[in-house]
């Protein structure tokens, strides 16, 4: 015969509290003292008790699930980082991550019903933009949808974004002060507004500068697309003495190109310079001069605007935040 499973009445009666303060205890955004909770919590595993969450969203309608949505999830190297800051933060906060990696080539305006499925209490979508219509439908149901890293003005979702033209802006004024003549842009795939945003920036402060003819590859962004083009940019008669990447990945992969296949030397022949500042662009081999993304900050202000009162919650906000030039070694100074 099956053993009895121990109830909160149970963990009540043991601790000497109401059965509402053990459920107040099991919630970390309850206001409870800790020598209450501490009381509960020593009931509770001395019954092998443990809270039915099922049970109590049914009660709350809240699911306290947070769905964020990805694709390309390993290739950019970008996003692990921001996975796991996301996942760490939102379990401080009581909350739990569905993710969902979108596969290559699905819309995502076909796959997030799967997420919403689960009644997620709210959905980050970051390396994709999803139409209107699914935002609104997910609105409808009373759960708000931030754009992480996507940069979208016509839309109903709150957007987070570094500021791209800023950092596009940041790199042409770098190369043009530090003397080089020959400047190329590798660009990201034709469709996402981080890449668009990142040459705009770019090229308009370069043509601002009175240079020309800016020299433009365009690939995708992983690591083995920026070696390939960055063969066929450095192979070129015109070889650039200079390139920008919009993303680190790419940059990685030309710099490994340049020296290993090449020849090349990275400053005397050419300066590299990417975008994000992953973990990858410190390490010595590269020491990757890059526009670092204000990740944490980003984060937090994800974060904020998913815990807004009800009555600011309707009101949509698009947050820039400003990005930063890290000078390292594989660009002349």
């Amino acid at each position: 015969m099956a053993q009895k499973q121990p109830t909160s009445v149970d963990v009540a009666r043991l601790a000497g509290v109401n059965q509402s303060t053990v459920s107040r205890a099991f919630d970390p955004n309850s206001r409870i003292s800790d020598e209450t909770r501490t009381r509960v919590m020593s009931a509770a595993a001395k019954l092998g008790y443990q809270p039915n969450v099922i049970a109590r969203s049914l009660i709350t309608q809240r699911t306290d699930i947070v769905g964020i949505v990805m694709a390309n999830l390993t290739a950019s190297h970008f996003y692990p980082n921001v996975l796991e800051q996301f996942t760490h933060r939102l379990q401080e906060m009581g909350k739990q991550v569905l993710l969902l990696n979108a596969p290559p080539g699905r819309s995502i305006d076909e796959i997030l019903p799967q997420v919403l499925g689960y009644q997620v209490d709210a959905l980050i979508i970051a390396s994709l933009t999803p139409g209107n219509e699914t935002i609104d439908v997910s609105n409808r149901g009373g759960r708000p949808v931030i754009l992480f890293n996507r940069f979208a003005t016509d839309t109903s979702a709150n957007v987070v974004c570094c500021d791209n033209v800023q950092g596009g802006r940041l790199a042409a004024d770098f190369l043009i002060d530090t003397g080089h003549s020959r400047i190329a842009y590798i660009a990201g795939p034709a469709n996402t507004t981080t890449n668009l945003m990142r040459e705009r920036g770019f090229t308009d402060q370069l043509h601002q500068r009175g240079y020309g003819d800016i020299i433009r590859e365009q690939t995708a962004y992983n690591y083995e697309a920026g070696r390939e083009a960055g063969r066929r940019l450095l192979s070129r008669t015109d070889r650039p003495d200079a390139v920008f990447c919009a993303a680190d990945v790419i940059a990685l992969g030309v710099m490994d190109t340049a020296r290993y296949e090449l020849g090349l030397h990275i400053t005397n022949d050419l300066s590299v310079i990417g975008f994000d500042d992953i973990p990858a662009a410190d390490w010595p081999v590269y020491d990757l001069t890059t526009i670092r993304q204000p990740v944490d900050d980003m984060i937090s202000a994800t974060l904020k605007l998913l815990t807004r009162p009800e009555e600011e919650a309707q009101d949509i906000e698009v947050r820039l935040l400003p990005v930063e030039l890290i000078v390292r070694g594989s660009a002349k100074t």
